[in-house]
């Protein structure tokens, strides 16, 4: 056996080229790096295109994310807000803040047009209180605000009555009391609605088929000719009805002379809108006017309607 250390010792060596390519691992990095530049660019764009209320929204989420989730919605932007956000017009700040501004003046007109029917009230109670002619009927002129407007009620008395017995025919006081009526209502914008009512005294004699539906709409027509010969506007007078005897003053005595009456109510803007839109709805047999203001029932009948 040869002696280990006489062998011969090999000794490879690896003979390095020039500089050549790295590889392909620096493109990798550059696709990152534009899709990330895309990405924060399309972020930009998203915040800049968002309404207010929504940008409130995110941030809101990010500082209570356990909040906005509980509180639900169909975004972040709205998941607190009472006014649901969003808008067509990506270029505009609509959404939210532009939806809650209009409510908002929604609602003042709202408080605007009652502190109007509030003083037109009590504009109406003081001339009643003072004046010798309101205070002598004073019994018989009833205020009230209703989700309507102001109503004002001129009701029978037994021993005052508004018209002639089954009859459209007003009487002179009655007239004077519109015409004062008149100039009040006419300081404001609003229009109104006037509506004629009698007891439940059925209308006697064969007539044609007169009846309190007939006579009740013929004193509201002859109310409403006398508020305008007193100076109303004829453009503020929006509706005119005849309810006979369905809706008593005095439910627990249909017979009673307050159910006898003439009803005006200064209508707010919501009231108005409805009666144009067809949202009111007759009593069933209600009838609006449409014929002579000043019919009369016979006079030779017997017991005739009040």
């Amino acid at each position: 056996m040869a002696d280990e250390s006489q062998r011969p010792i090999v000794v490879k060596k690896i003979k390095k080229g020039g500089h050549g390519h790295h590889g392909g691992a620096w493109k990798i990095a550059y696709a990152d790096f534009v899709t990330a530049m895309m990405a924060f660019f399309l972020l930009m764009w998203l915040l800049g295109s968002a309404s207010q209320g929504t940008l409130n929204g995110i941030a809101e989420y990010f500082k209570t994310p356990l909040k906005v989730a509980l509180s639900g919605g169909s975004g972040a932007g709205d998941a607190t807000s009472l006014v649901k956000g969003g808008g067509n017009d990506l270029t505009k700040q609509a959404g939210q803040v532009n939806k809650a501004g209009a409510k908002k003046e929604e609602v003042m007109q709202k408080q605007q047009e009652q502190a109007r029917l509030d003083q037109l009230q009590q504009k109406i109670q003081r001339t009643i209180d003072s004046s010798a002619l309101f205070k002598e009927y004073k019994n018989q002129l009833k205020l009230e605000m209703t989700p309507e407007g102001l109503k004002i009620q001129i009701v029978d008395e037994q021993n005052r009555p508004m018209f002639d017995s089954g009859s459209s025919r007003m009487l002179p006081h009655t007239r004077v009391l519109l015409q004062q009526l008149a100039s009040e209502l006419n300081q404001l914008p609003n229009r109104i609605s006037i509506s004629g009512h009698t007891d439940a005294k059925p209308f006697a004699g064969d007539q044609g088929g007169y009846s309190n539906w007939e006579l009740s709409a013929d004193r509201a027509n002859t109310a409403r000719r006398e508020l305008i010969s007193g100076g109303l506007s004829e453009s503020k007078v929006l509706r005119v009805v005849g309810l006979a005897s369905a809706i008593p003053l005095v439910k627990s005595d249909v017979f009673s002379p307050e159910n006898r009456r003439i009803t005006i109510i200064v209508l707010n803007k919501d009231s108005e809108t409805s009666i144009l839109n067809d949202g009111y709805k007759p009593q069933m047999n209600q009838e609006v006017i449409g014929g002579p203001a000043d019919a009369q029932a016979d006079g030779g009948q017997s017991a005739p309607a009040q």
